[in-house]
């Protein structure tokens, strides 16, 4: 983007990276670059010797996944239903059924991976995300909100496509808070050449709250 094309805050995050005493090289803006906590959202950031929690994101978990189906596409389109064509149809069922923004099933959904998910590990994390292991049952097939979506896509032959981004669902936000927290607290103690204004705390990579 240009530099008119960008906001103010997301112009100020971006320059705050560059004077990192531990930044490698360049600070690169994708074209859907916002402001972040910290960091630009959508802005790339190499780092020498150094983990910024702000810069990993709380979208930590945040998924996409496509799944290309041998559906022809034209079917979305042609085929009539009492609720208009299957396409819209189909994208009023994804709407009834899959809870987006905060929203998230009424019922705890089944996962084996849950069920078997080291829950000790979590301590690492802070005793704060310990519920969100339990909230992860009822957000289970939940969307999230901002730019997150369900998108269905032809392909070149025809057959229809489809592309989930998903959110991290409070999780991610809840582990990247606990490592900024860690982050601040050592960097206060070993007198930080990044101002606090910068929201740009780290971990040194050797030390042992970098090891997670």
């Amino acid at each position: 983007p240009s530099r008119e094309a960008l906001d103010a805050e997301c112009l100020r995050q971006a320059l705050n990276l560059a004077n990192l005493p531990f930044a490698y090289q360049h600070i690169a803006l994708m074209p859907d670059t916002h402001t972040g906590y910290g960091m630009p959202i959508g802005g790339v950031l190499a780092t020498r010797d150094a983990i910024i929690p702000n810069a990993v994101g709380v979208d930590i978990g945040c998924g996409m996944g496509f799944v290309h189906t041998n559906v022809e596409a034209s079917l979305l389109r042609d085929v009539k239903t009492p609720n208009g064509t299957l396409a819209q149809r189909l994208v009023g069922q994804i709407m009834r059924d899959v809870p987006q923004g905060f929203e998230h099933h009424r019922k705890s959904q089944k996962s084996e991976f849950l069920d078997r998910f080291p829950v000790q590990k979590l301590y690492h994390y802070g005793r704060d995300t310990l519920p969100a292991l339990d909230e992860a049952y009822v957000q289970l097939g939940t969307l999230g909100g901002g730019n997150h979506f369900i998108e269905l896509q032809e392909d070149q032959q025809g057959y229809l496509g489809i592309m989930v981004h998903t959110g991290s669902r409070n999780f991610g936000f809840k582990v990247a808070n606990h490592f900024n927290r860690v982050a601040k607290e050592l960097n206060r103690k070993m007198a930080s050449q990044v101002p606090p204004e910068f929201d740009l705390a780290y971990l040194p990579l050797g030390t042992k709250e970098a090891q997670g």
